[in-house]
C-alpha cells in the first residue's frame, strides 16, 4: 500500500486527441501512461485517466442546487489555495474556457465561504476546482 492517500478516477472521453489538449494543455495536467485507448494525468498527484469511449459527447446526468446555483452532476475537481484558484480561473478564461458557472464567492461571511467555478470538458464530464476561503473548514459541520 501508498503511503500517500490518493484517488483513482477514470472519465470516459470521445477523443483523445482532444482529452490531450483540454487536460495536458489548458489544465496543464502531466500526462503519465497511455495507450491508444486511454491516458493517465497527474491531477495533483492524483491518477485521473481518461479513456476512449465512442459516441457523442455525453454531458452531465443532471443537475443538484447548491446554495443559489445548479451544479452538473457528477463532477469531480480539487481543491485549491485562494491564489492558486484565481491563477488558474485567469488560465481558463486565457484558453477561452466556457464557463457552466463563473467564479464566484459562495456561502460569504458563512464557516463554508468558497470560491467556486465548474465548467465541461470536451467530452462533457463536469469539472469543479474550489477553494475555502478558510481550509480548516472544508469539513466542518
Amino acid at each position: 500500500m501508498n503511503d500517500r492517500p490518493g484517488f483513482h478516477l477514470a472519465v470516459p472521453v470521445d477523443d483523445l486527441a482532444r482529452a490531450r489538449d483540454f487536460y495536458g494543455g489548458v489544465l496543464g495536467l502531466r500526462e503519465g501512461r497511455s495507450t491508444g485507448t486511454w491516458v493517465d494525468w497527474d491531477l495533483a498527484g492524483h491518477q485521473l485517466v481518461t479513456h476512449a469511449v465512442p459516441g457523442p459527447p455525453r454531458g452531465p446526468a443532471g443537475y443538484g442546487s447548491v446554495g443559489d446555483h445548479r451544479v452538473p452532476v457528477p463532477h469531480f475537481g480539487l481543491l485549491l489555495p485562494v491564489a492558486e484558484f484565481h491563477a488558474f480561473a485567469d488560465r481558463l478564461r486565457a484558453a477561452g474556457t466556457e464557463f457552466v458557472i463563473e467564479p464566484v464567492l459562495r456561502f460569504a461571511g458563512e464557516p463554508a465561504e468558497q470560491w467556486t467555478m465548474f465548467f465541461l470538458d470536451p467530452a462533457g464530464n463536469a469539472l469543479e476546482f474550489k477553494a475555502f476561503s478558510d481550509p480548516a473548514q472544508v469539513f466542518a459541520r
